[in-house]
């Protein structure tokens, strides 16, 4: 079951200077930059209550963010659902008519679960399920 907005991942050209503007913003300090190899992702992570803004750089041309930024620029990329049981809901996503991008989890940040959803199926937004 989905039971919380997770975070909120906002793709940026340079993560050290978006971590700036975003420590300035927020008043806090980010977390340790981290790589995501299945991603191809630096990320770097800002707790704000119960979810998190994440900042996700690209490492390399074929990144899903480089290619996000070279086609839309920086901005909002995803926002991401926090499931208990990522399989059971990926299965009743699918069932529903979602389409799903990833029909079984992948490694993300944090040591998370992590699967997309199609934006064409929701409206246009970008959407993860994770499971901690």
């Amino acid at each position: 079951m989905i039971t919380k907005i997770s975070h909120l991942g906002i793709a940026v050209k340079n993560l050290k200077s978006a971590a700036e503007i975003y420590s300035k913003l927020l008043q806090s300090e980010p977390s340790k930059p981290e790589y995501v190899a299945e991603q191809k992702v630096n990320v770097v992570k800002f707790k704000i209550g119960e979810s998190t803004i994440e900042l996700l750089e690209g490492t390399s041309a074929d990144s899903p963010i480089s290619k996000f930024i070279e086609k839309r620029g920086e901005g909002i990329h995803h926002i991401a659902y926090e499931s208990n049981d990522i399989r059971a809901d990926l299965k009743s996503l699918g069932e529903n008519g979602f389409e799903l991008i990833n029909k079984e989890p992948v490694a993300g940040s944090d040591n998370m679960l992590i699967a997309f959803i199609n934006p064409k199926s929701i409206g246009g937004v970008l959407s993860e399920i994770c499971k901690h």
